[in-house]
């Protein structure tokens, strides 16, 4: 525990010092004395997803990690409530990519050609190929601004429906509604240019 002497009486530093102090120095000390207060909660969070220790002990350390990088990017003021929310969503992003690999899995296994592996049904902001990224930011810029705001923070910001809620301070139905569009709208957007290389 960290301790500061003010007129002879010992003081804990609060979270938001621990913090000015990590973010002025990047001293990995700092930060695993600012977690270490909340370790337990992480592990709970952890444990109720994971249903193994273990497996809850690694979750744990990779969000210590993923702090290292996400505290310098957000302006935080309340340590505690923010860490929750990066734990939740560490396990909401888990889920959706396990839900993604678990449905191509099933798909392939029933013997149908996989909707995510076909390219007449593969979305064209989900492919990946090269040639596509220039057509792709191009489309993006023509976007509304709430759609590209939106698009941009869930692609490839990595964020859930929450978190850009938050960050634009829009309500999630709003956002899912942006996505939908701006989905619809890329896709447009993208054939036509496609159509225009024939």
């Amino acid at each position: 525990m960290i301790f500061s002497i003010n007129r002879n009486r010992l003081t804990v530093i609060s979270d938001e010092e621990l913090l000015g102090e990590f973010r002025s120095g990047n001293d990995l000390e700092i930060l695993g004395e600012l977690y270490s207060r909340y370790m337990h909660l992480v592990y709970g969070v952890c444990l109720k997803y994971l249903k193994n220790r273990d497996d809850s002990m690694d979750a744990v350390m990779q969000i210590f990690e993923k702090l290292i990088a996400e505290i310098p990017r957000h302006d935080i003021q309340n340590f505690r409530s923010w860490l929750h929310v990066v734990t939740k969503n560490h396990f909401l992003m888990q889920m959706r990519a396990d839900k993604s690999k678990d449905l191509k899995l099933e798909t392939w296994a029933a013997g149908y050609e996989s909707f995510m592996e076909n390219s007449q049904e593969l979305h064209p902001i989900d492919d990946d190929s090269p040639e596509q990224d220039k057509a792709l930011a191009e489309c993006i810029e023509k976007l509304k601004e709430e759609q590209r705001q939106c698009i941009t923070l869930f692609y490839f910001g990595n964020k859930c429906y929450n978190e850009i809620a938050a960050s634009l301070g829009i309500d999630e139905k709003k956002v899912k509604s942006h996505l939908q569009n701006g989905k619809r709208n890329l896709k447009i957007c993208l054939e036509e240019k496609n159509a225009g290389k024939r």
